[in-house]
């Protein structure tokens, strides 16, 4: 957003005065979070000079700073413009938020300083990288040592805010909040200005309640509120009813929460297997007054501390590290997998960029595809053959996935080749695996002897394995038995499946076979790709290692009327399922069912921001979001006759009642942020997604212009049948009568980690990220069913 930068007029006094001001301001905003008095901090308000590179011929010096709400950050940008036949040179200011930035990089790491600056600048260069499809800011310092100062105090106040307990999150976005409010920044707010506020905060009252709460605040009787009447204000605003009520229900002594009705709370309420050590160490932790910590008790502050806070948060604490077993064969997990990664939109035109594959890899994606292609210098490309979209060099996106595979996972990456290259142009794409991965690349079988069946994720941790065709079988290597299975491989279904739908008068093409590399073949070890013709013939005739890619259509309809016999299929064996060639537009099919017949790579597009990538998060941010999960016991025991199309009796049948409880909601964000007087009328749908007995979705009704702190107090009840295979996900949106409605914010998460009583769920936007300030609160059972 930019917008003319004026200051107003003020006398030497005045301004001196304004000053301080913005001093008083960003200290107590540093105070916030964390950070009052820091060097990293005190540099980044002071702001400095660095270059913005845009292009080979376009970079031009900018000033960047911090403001004073410790949240914002501004750089001076100049737009031409004409007027009366005179070229004029208008002075503007970019603003973008630190929660609008997903991380910082030292060096020539973006593609564009890559492409438009010299290697000998390597160390004078660093790119701030935007979450979801903003582009990159690349920047260029005057020295070494002022990048290393700009990366590190970025790094630093952004780790700081995501560190930031809820309570403080709220209470700053708040009180920027407020601030904006003031516009001729003199630190009082008139009624007139309340009023801008509470539009701000998404919360829509009628004259006489915004004046009355005015006039309760405004003590002085000066018709502006300033100081601890603002305090007062905000207090009166956040001010949790329903935190009330539970607390006085539990607060037996003397007014407080002892240890001892804390535990009781624990175990009556939140139904957890506590002990008097458990509350002990809870007032430790989220206490704030000394004298009640002192006397072993939790003052009603401390207590929403802890409820906003991961022990009261929805999902189990214990699942948000890696706490499954991952010493099983490979084949007994679901993999986080990502269809056609190189795209960053459509599937027709869309860039290709290797900062795709970075985003995917973040998200702690353990299958990526590389669709190879000739290029140009006999330097093999990756895009999406027979499209405009844009091209990018295999060599590139091997070094990209090198650097950032295992930043967030230490768990193995596959490499799914989708390949149309030459022989000559296969052999240059087998070199550079080898020389960019060195041996994290695995090049033949872990142990001695032929395996009988997939290693774990533990056992290749940070390794790489290559999906795609080979010549030979893998006991060759063992029996030096060289003998060529077949000179050539038919082409992926992939590419000739999207050609024949779209592409076949533009580009006459016809799908064919394409001698295979030796050398390429050679590195194939664990996922060797090979055409699916049946589940016996599978049985009969494949190897453990030998696996085959489902077309979406085909996979559902395998699902629909084999489902057993598939899941059968997947107990010794890979499966890859894919969208339709039709899905020009990048979206995405539903995974759900799918993991339900034990499919392990089901790809999906990250670029998307969609149901079924919120769906995906939720399936895969268990395990401390590895991009591993085990897969249910009744989906890798060869006896089972699971089918989840029509249950029977089995391990699998664990009935169960879901009890939710939509409370309220805090904070939610507008949907219109141009629009100041858009105030949401907020909704929640709690959904489950599992096998089709259990799949169901219930809503509560709308709260009318009021995003600040809806309440709803609406139960719901779920019967569910395999909770093993379950997923909830909390859906908020802006009801809307006249069209669909606006989507808000989503959260899900696997129902066996959901946490039983008071919890707060966390809102993230359509990308997956969170929204710092906003929460739902909510109170959940899930009881054994009579």
């Amino acid at each position: 957003m930019s917008c003319f930068h004026k200051r107003p007029k003020r006398t030497k006094s005045e301004e001196q005065a304004f000053l301080e001001h913005l001093k008083k301001v960003a200290k107590e905003n540093g105070k916030r979070l964390g950070l009052e008095g820091d060097s990293d901090l005190q540099f980044l308000l002071l702001g400095g000079k660095l270059v913005k590179v845009r292009s080979k011929s376009w970079k031009h010096g900018r000033y960047f700073k911090l403001e004073e709400d410790c949240q914002t950050f501004s750089h001076e940008s100049k737009k031409a413009f004409k007027q009366n036949h005179t070229s004029l040179i208008s002075q503007l200011f970019t603003h973008f938020s630190i929660d609008d930035i997903e991380s910082v990089r030292k060096g020539r790491h973006s593609e564009g300083l890559k492409k438009y600056t010299d290697a000998s600048v390597e160390d004078l260069c660093f790119s701030i990288i935007f979450k979801g499809r903003k582009k990159n800011l690349d920047l260029m310092a005057e020295s070494p040592e002022d990048v290393n100062k700009w990366v590190s105090s970025l790094e630093k106040i952004i780790n700081n805010m995501h560190n930031l307990s809820n309570q403080k999150k709220s209470e700053h976005w708040i009180f920027s909040c407020i601030r904006k409010a003031d516009k001729n920044g003199d630190n009082m707010m008139t009624l007139k200005e309340v009023k801008h506020f509470l539009r701000q905060i998404n919360v829509e009252v009628d004259d006489s309640y915004a004046a009355d709460l005015f006039k309760k605040c405004d003590t002085s009787n000066s018709d502006t509120l300033e100081g601890e009447e603002i305090k007062q204000f905000y207090e009166m605003l956040t001010r949790r009813e329903e935190i009330d009520i539970i607390y006085g229900k539990y607060a037996q002594t003397e007014g407080q929460m002892s240890d001892r009705d804390l535990l009781n709370f624990l175990l009556n309420e939140q139904r957890e297997q506590a002990t008097a050590e458990d509350a002990h160490r809870l007032i430790e932790k989220y206490e704030v007054d000394k004298t009640a910590k002192q006397n072993n008790c939790m003052t009603k502050d401390g207590f929403l501390m802890y409820l906003q806070q991961d022990d009261g948060c929805i999902l189990n604490p214990a699942h948000r590290s890696v706490y499954q077993d991952m010493n099983q064969p490979l084949n007994h997990y679901y993999i986080s997998s990502s269809h056609n990664t190189y795209l960053m939109a459509d599937q027709l035109k869309g860039p290709s960029s290797t900062e795709a594959y970075i985003k995917a890899l973040m998200k702690s994606c353990r299958c990526v595809e590389l669709d190879c292609w000739d290029g140009a210098n006999g330097e093999p490309v990756i895009y999406h053959g027979h499209t405009l979209t844009s091209k990018v060099l295999f060599k590139d996106v091997i070094k990209a996935i090198k650097d950032y595979a295992f930043k967030t996972s230490q768990y193995p990456v596959i490499l799914s080749l989708e390949n149309h290259c030459t022989v000559e142009q296969q052999k240059l794409m087998a070199r550079h695996l080898v020389f960019f991965l060195g041996d994290a690349l695995v090049k033949k079988p872990l142990g001695d002897t032929m395996p009988t069946n997939f290693p774990s994720p533990e056992a290749l941790k940070g390794k790489f394995l290559i999906k795609g065709k080979r010549l030979n079988k893998l006991d060759s290597i063992f029996t030096n038995n060289n003998v060529i299975e077949d000179g050539t491989v038919s082409e992926e279904d992939e590419a000739a499946e999207f050609s024949d739908f779209t592409f076949v008068s533009l580009f006459l093409f016809q799908k064919s076979n394409i001698k295979l590399d030796k050398e390429l073949s050679d590195i194939v070890i664990y996922c060797k790709s090979v055409h699916f013709n049946s589940f016996e013939h599978a049985r009969e005739n494949q190897a453990f290692y030998e696996m085959s890619s489902f077309k979406e259509s085909k996979a559902f309809n395998l699902a629909e009327t084999s489902a057993t016999a598939f899941m059968h299929h997947n107990m010794d064996k890979l499966s890859r399922i894919y969208p339709a060639g039709s899905r020009t537009d990048s979206s995405n099919y539903n995974p759900v069912p799918m993991w339900n017949v034990g499919c392990q790579i089901v790809a999906l597009n990250f670029q998307t921001n969609s149901k079924e990538m919120h769906l995906n998060q939720g399936r895969f941010l268990m395990n401390g979001f590895c991009g591993y999960i085990l897969k249910p016991e009744f989906q890798r025991n060869l006896s089972s006759q699971f089918n989840p199309n029509a249950l029977t009796e089995g391990s699998w049948l664990k009935k169960k009642i879901f009890h939710v409880m939509v409370i309220s909601a805090q904070q939610l964000p507008k949907i219109n942020k141009e629009k100041q007087k858009s105030i949401v009328d907020p909704l929640v749908k709690v959904e489950i997604h599992g096998v089709q007995a259990d799949n169901a979705s219930k809503e509560t009704h709308h709260i009318e212009n009021n995003g600040f702190n809806p309440m709803w107090n609406k139960k719901f009840q779920f019967d569910i049948s395999v909770p093993e295979l379950a997923l909830v996900r909390f859906l908020l949106e802006d009801h809307d009568t006249a069209s669909q409605n606006d989507f808000i914010g989503q959260y899900c998460l696997p129902l066996t980690s959901v946490q039983n009583g008071y919890r707060h769920v966390p809102v993230l936007n359509k990308r997956g990220d969170n929204i710092s300030s906003a929460s739902l609160f909510v109170h959940l059972m899930l009881l054994d069913a009579p």
